[in-house]
């Protein structure tokens, strides 16, 4: 395999097994947590590597899931001994435990063959020619076995522990009923964090190992609702941040990781803009649907209470589409919609009429406005302040909320305002 073969590989294998955990921490609304594991295992590292006087993966490991679980513990004695708010709890672990660690570092960096520029920033570049050897042969470089080893290591953990995983982090409560340790379950995914955290420090550093450990899972959470397949996006996310981010970083002759990052940034701005479920392109075309229905029914609301007071029923195109009181193009695709329903009748004149169907549909909308406005009058609110509410809510009542408001409020025929309620007779 060539240098950029390798490269590429351990950016996918790091990205991935940073995502594969992160979504967890970001679903139990715990990214700060992981932050605080990324930045506080440094002082385990530089103890283990004080005493071994080697970068050996076993005693690094030793000290970074040490001190990954000190954190833990630390935050989670703050938190509830003390009573100390659990953001500022790991605010302060983890700036005092990391703090300690540059320090260490520092303070024998000129006898240790270990710097605060390897493990904040990493150099994947360098990956090529760090290599494996086992009895004088070359087995391709070390990062790629330690990283391929973490990532067998997550999957099976969260293929194991997928129902307790997930119990803990939506329901503790139920996780608890059923016999799951939710604690247990905490400490098992601090420490894994904690290992990968460690295990990905020589290729992209502790500062960005955090943008993988959060920014895919979050990324994804904006895609979907389904745990499995916010897991699959997550790894599919950091997969492609890590190729992209390689060609990127050569293109702008820029460190490897940070581009993996920016990638990564791109893709949840990305998600934000576009994402079916929470992205903004598609909550502005939810509010604009909710604004054309809304203007439907205010329209189909103002001409059946004209009809109601014995008015001619007809009425221009251009007074029509005031009654929708939102912008004009609204109110013309609102007008488009209820013709193309059959509810209104556009005339040669460019007059509109209310059809049979239209009539009946305001009805029904009039009534549960008026039954609503009785049924908070009844409950207490003055006369002149329900109008408001009942103009809010009468979009959302179907047939079912309309009928069980009616029998509550069954012996009264009139509004808070003296105005008749239409009966349900009439509706059909």
């Amino acid at each position: 395999m060539t240098d950029a073969g390798w490269i590429i590989l351990t950016g996918v294998l790091a990205a991935t097994s940073c995502a594969l955990l992160g979504t967890f921490l970001v679903l139990r609304k715990m990214s700060l947590l992981g932050d605080a594991l990324s930045h506080a295992v440094l002082p385990g590292i530089a103890i283990a590597f004080f005493l071994s006087d080697s970068r050996a993966i076993l005693p690094m490991f030793i000290g970074a899931a040490a001190f990954g679980l000190l954190t833990t513990l630390l935050v989670e004695a703050f938190h509830r001994r003390w009573a100390v708010p659990e953001d500022a709890s790991i605010g302060i672990v983890f700036t005092a435990l990391f703090a300690l660690g540059v320090v260490l570092i520092s303070v024998y960096a000129g006898q240790v063959d270990l710097d605060q520029e390897c493990v904040l920033y990493g150099e994947i570049a360098y990956t090529p020619f760090d290599t494996l050897l086992w009895d004088n042969q070359e087995y391709g470089p070390r990062p790629v076995w330690i990283l391929s080893g973490v990532l067998i290591f997550n999957l099976l953990f969260v293929g194991l522990l997928y129902k307790e995983l997930t119990l803990a982090s939506f329901d503790p409560g139920l996780s608890l009923s059923v016999g799951v340790s939710a604690t247990l379950i905490h400490y098992l995914l601090m420490g894994a964090v904690s290992i990968t955290t460690v295990a990905s420090f020589e290729s992209v550093g502790a500062i960005l190992v955090v943008a993988m450990l959060i920014v895919p899972g979050a990324s994804a959470y904006l895609w979907s609702d389904r745990l499995p397949r916010i897991l699959g996006l997550a790894v599919i996310f950091g997969a492609v941040s890590a190729v992209v981010g390689y060609y990127l970083a050569g293109l702008w002759n820029s460190s490897i990781a940070g581009a993996i990052v920016v990638v990564l940034g791109v893709i949840f701005g990305v998600s934000v803009l576009v994402a079916p479920r929470q992205g903004l392109l598609a909550k502005l075309l939810q509010r604009g649907r909710l604004s054309i229905q809304v203007a439907q029914d205010h329209i189909l609301l103002g001409m059946v209470r004209q009809v109601e007071t014995g008015a001619d029923q007809t009425w221009r195109l251009r007074d029509a589409l005031g009654l929708a009181s939102v912008h004009p193009w609204m109110a013309r695709q609102a007008m488009r919609l209820l013709r193309r329903k059959g509810l209104v009748a556009l005339e040669a004149d460019a007059t509109v009429d209310l059809t049979a169907d239209g009539r009946r549909q305001g009805l029904q909308l009039l009534r549960g406005h008026r039954l609503w406005e009785t049924y908070l009058n009844q409950l207490g609110l003055p006369q002149d302040h329900v109008h408001g509410p009942a103009d809010a809510v009468e979009h959302y009542l179907d047939q079912s909320l309309r009928q069980e408001i009616g029998g509550l409020v069954a012996d009264v025929g009139l509004d808070p305002q003296g105005k008749r309620i239409p009966d349900d007779s009439q509706n059909h």
